[in-house]
């Protein structure tokens, strides 16, 4: 018998995790980026140069994510 917390399995509280869980917190991390932006007055260019540089991560995490939905893995 497999183990089930509130009807789901490990497997579907992992992959709901990393979908929403970390989505939540990279829109966190968006936030965080442009409150710096904000408060350090770094205007157009610095924001934008902010959001690229502090990004990047986060834009890699979600073209692996969009790379596995159009590969059906």
């Amino acid at each position: 018998m497999e183990n089930t917390i509130f009807g789901y399995t490990e497997a579907q509280i992992a992959q709901f995790g990393l979908t929403f869980g970390v989505g939540a917190f990279i829109l966190y991390m968006l936030f965080i980026v442009l409150n710096l932006a904000l408060e350090s007055k770094a205007g157009k260019f610095g924001t934008f140069i902010l959001f690229l540089v502090l990004s990047l991560g986060m834009l890699g995490f979600i073209a692996k994510s969009v790379i596995q939905w159009v590969l059906g893995i």
